[in-house]
């Protein structure tokens, strides 16, 4: 997938607009047990499918909820337009986060973007939001919505 490249200037005008979906990722369970070893959260329904077969209402693993946020990096990725002249994009966290709908084990679960606003802080640094989405493949209910805050740094 190929990334488009603008000017920041140029993204005021597309405020509103929809940028895209990524491409969908599969949250298997060999990705729920390393993001549980990772994050020191080993919790059973994510860890161990044979009692979240029996026990959990979800009759499977489920992803951790920050596993499924944490893939919005790569998501962006595949979305987002590169900035010209960007010299560093910074995470700067998120406005809103709801866990909407559990995403169970071999489930694919891709991100659906849209440019919420676009604010220049200083001659070098502007700050975006984004509206995003995390839809589940086969299911109306999204795994997630959140407003993404970043930083772009560019030359002065």
């Amino acid at each position: 997938m190929s990334r488009e490249t603008v000017r920041i200037e140029d993204l005021q005008t597309r405020i509103g607009e929809s940028l895209g979906q990524s491409t969908w990722r599969t949250v298997d369970q060999q990705r729920i047990d390393g993001f549980a070893d990772l994050t020191e959260d080993p919790q059973w329904i994510h860890t161990d499918p044979a009692r979240a077969a029996k026990e959990s209402p979800f009759g499977a693993t489920i992803a951790h909820g920050f596993l499924s946020l944490s893939l919005l990096s790569a998501m962006a990725m595949d979305v987002l337009p590169a900035i010209e002249g960007q010299v560093m994009g910074i995470n700067y966290g998120f406005d809103k986060v709801r866990f909407m709908n559990p995403v169970r084990e071999g489930s694919k679960v891709r991100g659906q973007f849209t440019l919420m606003e676009v604010k220049r802080r200083s001659d070098n640094e502007w700050q975006l939001r984004h509206g995003v989405q995390v839809e589940i493949e086969g299911q109306e209910k999204p795994a997630l919505i959140a407003e993404w805050l970043s930083l772009v740094i560019v030359p002065a």
